[in-house]
């Protein structure tokens, strides 16, 4: 049991009714969740407003209630905490009511539009490859240890994260790198977390559904860096023409990467194939399994984050040359026939062009490229038409079909996209909503040597229709056609 006084401690407290001399048996936001002797916090969200159920909490036993405005009903033996904002409260009570575990781990925070998921990922495989006890917060999954847990959240709510810092404290951890997003620090839940370090990947086109516009978009970004403490470092992409501005009021030690620029920490491609590319890191020639510039510039992110936290360089090299490739980022398969297909989470044009320009390298001429691709629905549409003219610019026939359509009408998102592709460019395209079926369409366009990339999903293992999620793998459905293929 926790006393309620001893977890406001930080918060913005306007007023309070009643006793904070009471014991909570837990915290909770969602009205649902609340039991016997639990804090409820009345969150306004973007669909719901958390103190319509500031009744429905106190009737299944919670004793306190902090919320931003004071319920007309106020029940005797019930304390309520007014604060200026419900959900900073949730981050700073959340980190109060686990005890601050983000202090007792190394933590470093991974933020940008591209690349978030494969940095943190790669930095928990290199650490486990050096022998540390490594936590990991991503897009794809959660891990404490050996223990694999599912996300459902870029950035988890504040509860969780410090849930699960707790956890990973427990069991005897000393790092965690984490995937910090635009909605999760707009939403305050990283407020109160103790980073070591915050990397930059870079900055482009996406969420501007939710923030509106690039501006509000990229400031929120900034907030990240701007509070993190003296002693951690900020550590920015130079070459992305918004890695300066990151920084620009960060207390942070301030470090940069770069491929083109001057920077304290610099990376080169020599040569690339399929099978990977070899790199000149900080004067270090490297062979590594992961291609594509865009992944130059990620494990350049990772080798001077490693440095900056003081692991040996020459092992952090080594081991960066084993590292393997992150489950739907740049995973290929070579069918029996030669056909080699590429799934990726692209999901942005800044993305998609670059997985197509790093195809683009690799071809010798001859080879055919098809090009799979959809947008999610109830997202930024704005993105729709560039995705669509990156595709066609880029390859020799493109299949628009559907992503995850979600509550939107498939046809109408694939309309959207037809709208962006130059009219020279009109003979490129199908169109097949059905996405297996676009697969396997694109499987039996192909030939020997051609390639496929199947963009948008990545890891995902689910498509959304309709607020149903069914049972979808780009991956495995992409292999099963292949491997039915005549030779």
């Amino acid at each position: 049991m926790t006393l309620l006084k001893d977890i406001l401690y930080r918060v913005g407290l306007e007023q309070v009714v009643g006793s904070t001399a009471v014991d909570i048996r837990n915290v909770a936001f969602d009205s649902r969740k609340v039991a016997l002797n639990d804090l409820f916090i009345a969150i306004k969200g973007a669909v719901v407003d958390g103190h319509k159920y500031i009744k429905q909490a106190c009737d299944q036993g919670a004793v306190a209630i902090v919320c931003e405005e004071l319920p007309d009903l106020i029940v005797n033996g019930i304390t309520y905490v007014q604060v200026r904002d419900s959900s900073e409260a949730l981050a700073y009570i959340a980190d109060n009511f686990f005890e601050q575990p983000s202090k007792e781990l190394v933590l470093v925070g991974v933020t940008g539009t591209n690349g978030k998921t494969t940095v943190a990922t790669l930095l928990h495989q290199l650490y486990v490859k050096m022998g540390y006890a490594v936590g990991l917060l991503s897009t794809v999954e959660n891990k404490i240890g050996n223990t694999v847990l599912p996300a459902t959240h870029t950035t988890p709510d504040s509860l969780t994260i410090n849930s699960l810092m707790r956890q990973m404290v427990a069991a005897g951890l000393t790092h965690c790198f984490m995937e910090v997003s635009s909605h999760g620090i707009d939403q305050n839940r990283t407020l109160g977390l103790d980073f070591d370090g915050g990397i930059f990947t870079n900055l482009t086109h996406d969420h501007l559904d939710y923030h509106k516009d690039f501006k509000t978009y990229r400031n929120v970004k900034k907030r990240f860096f701007d509070g993190l403490k003296s002693q951690a470092f900020a550590l920015t992409n130079q070459d992305d023409k918004n890695g300066a501005f990151m920084l620009q009021n960060t207390k942070a030690r301030v470090q940069t990467y770069a491929q083109k620029s001057l920077a304290d920490f610099k990376v080169q491609v020599l040569e690339q194939q399929i099978s990977g590319q070899l790199l000149k890191i900080d004067g270090q020639e490297v062979w590594v399994k992961l291609i594509g510039g865009f992944n130059a510039y990620n494990l350049m992110a990772i080798y001077a984050c490693a440095t900056l936290l003081e692991a040996d360089r020459l092992s952090v090299l080594q081991h960066i040359s084993t590292l393997e490739s992150v489950s739907g980022r740049f995973q290929y398969y070579v069918s029996p026939k030669g056909v080699t297909a590429i799934v990726d989470y692209a999901h942005t044009p800044d993305a998609l062009e670059n997985v197509l320009g790093t195809i683009a390298d690799l071809r010798t001429g001859n080879e055919t490229l098809i090009t799979v691709v959809g947008c999610g629905g109830d997202r930024d549409t704005t993105k729709r038409p560039k995705m669509a003219a990156v595709a066609t610019h880029w390859s020799n026939k493109v299949i628009f079909t559907s992503d995850n359509p979600r509550s939107e009408a498939p046809e109408a998102i694939i309309t959207q996209m037809e709208a962006g592709v130059p009219a020279h460019e009109f003979k490129k395209f199908v169109s097949i909503v059905d996405r297996r079926q676009a697969i396997k369409t694109a499987v039996q366009m192909a030939e020997a040597g051609d390639l496929i990339l199947i963009a948008g999903k990545g890891h995902e293992t689910y498509q959304e229709i309709a607020g149903v999620r069914h049972d979808f793998d780009d991956y495995k459905i992409a292999t099963e056609f292949l491997n039915d293929q005549t030779a």
